[in-house]
């Protein structure tokens, strides 16, 4: 377990930047938090880190966004189980080439991969992040 402490958004972003370039492809990483802590602000800066120059959005009412078959950014927020998520086929990319954070991944806990990696941000005050990767 690593911790690494975030006073605003751009350093969110530019860790996970930095945190994409130890992923593999194929990795599965589930994000941890609250609303509004920086889950997203995280994403984009992995996409950034892969090399993705598109604007992530939260995929919120779209389950998934798929980002040149490089990333594959889910929000899992409305989903109640995971017969759900392999209803629409989304736990078929938990097994494809790019790299996959899911958001309110409880929500799917059992169709996740066996080995995941877990990112967790959690508000500290203002802009303020801690985030616990593992």
């Amino acid at each position: 377990m690593a911790i690494f402490f975030s006073a605003n958004a751009a350093e969110t972003e530019a860790f996970g930047a930095s945190f994409a370039k130890t992923l593999k492809s194929g990795a599965v990483v589930v994000l941890n938090g609250d609303m509004g802590a920086g889950k997203t602000v995280f994403c984009k800066g992995v996409a950034r880190g892969l090399g993705i120059a598109d604007e992530v959005l939260s995929p919120t009412y779209a389950y998934m966004n798929d980002y040149d078959g490089k990333l594959f950014h889910f929000d899992c927020y409305r989903l109640k189980n995971g017969a759900q998520a392999e209803q629409l086929g989304l736990t078929d990319y938990f097994y494809a080439d790019g790299v996959c954070l899911i958001e309110w991944a409880q929500n799917i806990a059992e169709v996740l991969p066996q080995s995941v990696i877990t990112v967790t941000i959690e508000k500290l005050g203002g802009d303020k992040r801690r985030i616990i990767y593992e």
